[in-house]
This record gives structure tokens, sequence and C-alpha cells, in this order.
């Protein structure tokens, strides 16, 4: 990647509305040259996704749980079996695979305590593999971006 394709990170991330021809005037190119770099940092992966972030309280999911969870096995089909229902459930928004005194961590949203009672008895105790899970709850989010430092 050169110093354009950097440009092109930077306002996409700052600005993803920006129809190409406004992309290609704030990175100094034509309308072509940066469209086809656009695609190439699509296709090679660098640019995973375009997508809406919604503002989670406002559609009713005010809560933020942090699920660390211990499983029973290390094993190859323990670990992809709890990754996979980790992928089913929608109020799992993030999982990290982690070192420490857990194996995984989640972000689990909830418009409730109650509900994430509910999720928590019915659903996430009961994924494969599951030994314990201890949760913690946000109080006030203090910072929260999706723009990675480039």
């Amino acid at each position: 990647m050169d110093d354009t394709d950097w440009k092109i990170l930077r306002t996409m991330q700052a600005e993803p509305e920006l129809s190409i021809n406004a992309l290609a005037d704030k990175v100094g190119l034509s309308h072509t040259p940066c469209w086809r770099r656009l695609k190439k940092l699509e296709e090679d992966g660098v640019i995973a996704s375009r997508e809406i972030v919604l503002d989670q309280r406002k559609v009713g999911l005010g809560v933020d749980v942090f699920a660390n969870v211990r499983i029973t096995r290390h094993d190859e089909d323990t670990l992809e079996a709890f990754a996979g229902a980790v992928d089913s459930h929608p109020q799992i928004v993030e999982c990290f695979l982690v070192g420490g005194d857990s194996d995984y961590l989640l972000r689990v949203v909830a418009g409730s305590i109650e509900e994430y009672e509910r999720f928590l008895k019915k659903v996430l105790v009961h994924m494969p593999g599951v030994a314990s899970v201890n949760s913690s709850f946000a109080m006030r989010r203090i910072k929260w971006t999706t723009r990675l430092p480039i």
C-alpha cells in the first residue's frame, strides 16, 4: 500500500458516506483510479466491510455485559463448537479468545439486566464446553470508536 491508499483509508474511516467523486477529490485522484484503488482494498480484505452503525441505546439495547467464559476442555472440537455457538447468537456482538483466567471474553448487548439474566440462564451457560461465566456490567461507556489509528 502506498500513501494514496492510506489517504483513502483514513478518509473512508472519517467520512464513509462520501461518494466516489468526493473521495477522489479529497485524496487527489480522478474518479476511475480512486474507484479501482477502493475496489482493490476491498478485494484484498483491507476494507473488511461497509456497515451502518446503530446507536444501541436508541434501539433498546442499553446494557453492555462483558462475560468472561471458561471452558471445560481446550481441544479443537470444543473450541470450534463454542465459536459456532457464539456466531449463532446476535446478542453476542464481540468475542475474543483470551489468555489469563478466562478463555473467552464476550460483549453481550441486552435491553435490561433481566434480559441478560435470561440469556445467561437459557443460552450462555448451555453453550458447548462452558464451565463458568463471570459477568461484568458497563455502567457508562467512556469511549467507543470503529476507527483504527492509521
